[in-house]
């Protein structure tokens, strides 16, 4: 029989597919729990693996070694949404797998997304299926330029993303998407112009008890989330607006696990959904310093079946900043000793071997009476913080 629930008077190993940073940090909370993790990732001394003495180096692409790793676990959960949901529906046939491979299939192809949110409702952009050029002029001459021409899956922070600013740009967007040896199936959507990026993370457990957290605001640089204000500097008629909606996305794909909903605040406040993210979120790494229950404790409580903590702040404001890298070389930075001299605020590195630019290294978490407060001094740690 398969297991439905953690029980801490027996061993319980709960297995993460994928081995980086919010792997690291969920395996970080399952330990504090008393429960054992495995990582299934390819190749050795991922942030994850380097936790545990049940590491697979051979990836899920290995039959032998996914096996193995199968029969480590109890139950398993993902760090990423790139696993093709026939190997989770695999997988499920001898463990259960959260989010389920169903869920997977709704929400890993992001123009399911919008199809599956926009017909229960939710708002989105204009969206269309991309099948050739002229889909393209089509969508430009009907919902107007700029737009956003991206790729269905393995799109993240901006990778498979580009702007289409005018007609002449299509057959550019077109060779880089659809003329390599990666193609992949493209959708487009229509520009928002917003007045803020939003966040919300989402906990349920399989009872369907949720914990919603704070509507945060996420800053941008080159699609890759820079900064992350908690909570959102918004009215709190629209940080419930935002909080309504997200919960309405995880409902809707019957999610078990916690659930990255990312937004669109207008000029003339509407919201707008744009991704779901089936996993830990960037946008709830403040969480761990600043709610009473981190988004990796209850991604861990969802997971296995057990209640869920609180998502309310336990602090008047927090900021977020993440720690990218600015070229490349050896992952460990040279001088965090000014860093650490400033006051409330937390650093996380995430233990990645070689640094390259862009490359999210870690991040700092400050909290304060403010969200000026917190990010002031987010800000001065990042000034100090030296690779």
């Amino acid at each position: 029989m398969l297991p439905s629930i953690y029980n801490p008077s027996q061993p319980f190993t709960l297995g993460l597919l994928g081995g980086g940073q919010l792997a690291k940090m969920t395996a970080q909370a399952a330990q504090r729990m008393g429960l054992r993790v495995a990582v299934l990732e390819l190749g050795e001394g991922s942030p994850a693996g380097l936790l545990t003495k049940l590491e697979f180096p051979g990836g899920w692409g290995d039959p032998a070694t996914l096996e193995a790793f199968i029969q480590a676990s109890d139950i398993i959960t993902l760090e990423n949404e790139f696993i093709a949901p026939g190997v989770l529906a695999a997988i499920s046939e001898k463990r259960l797998v959260y989010p389920t491979a169903d869920t997977m299939r709704l929400v890993q192809d992001k123009f399911n997304q919008k199809q599956t949110f926009s017909a229960v409702g939710i708002p989105t952009p204009h969206f269309a299926e991309i099948a050739s050029k002229d889909d393209l002029r089509r969508f430009g001459e009907e919902h107007g330029y700029p737009f956003v021409a991206k790729t269905r899956t393995h799109g993240y922070d901006g990778y498979g993303n580009a702007t289409v600013k005018r007609e002449t740009e299509i057959d550019m967007v077109w060779r880089r998407f659809m003329e390599g040896e990666t193609k992949r199936p493209l959708m487009a959507e229509s520009f928002v112009t917003f007045a803020k990026e939003l966040a919300v993370i989402v906990a349920r457990n399989k009872r369907g008890e949720t914990a919603v957290y704070p509507c945060v605001q996420t800053i941008q640089q080159g699609h890759v989330c820079v900064s992350v204000l908690a909570p959102a500097p918004i009215e709190e008629h629209l940080q419930v607006r935002a909080q309504e909606l997200a919960l309405q996305c995880v409902e809707t794909i019957s999610g078990v696990g916690v659930f990255g909903v990312e937004l669109f605040l207008t000029p003339d406040d509407q919201i707008l959904f744009n991704e779901i993210a089936p996993r830990p979120h960037n946008s709830g790494h403040y969480t761990i310093e600043a709610c009473h229950t981190s988004q990796f404790e209850n991604h861990v409580r969802a997971v296995t079946n057990m209640p869920l903590g609180s998502a309310a702040m336990r602090v008047p404001a927090a900021a977020m900043i993440n720690l990218l890298g600015e070229k490349a070389g050896s992952g460990i930075p040279d001088d965090v000793v000014e860093m650490l001299k400033v006051s409330d605020v937390t650093l996380h590195l995430y233990g990645k071997n070689d640094v390259r630019v862009g490359r999210k290294m870690g991040h700092l978490t400050a909290t304060g009476p403010t969200i000026d407060v917190a990010f002031s001094r987010a800000t001065l740690a990042l000034e100090r913080f030296v690779w």
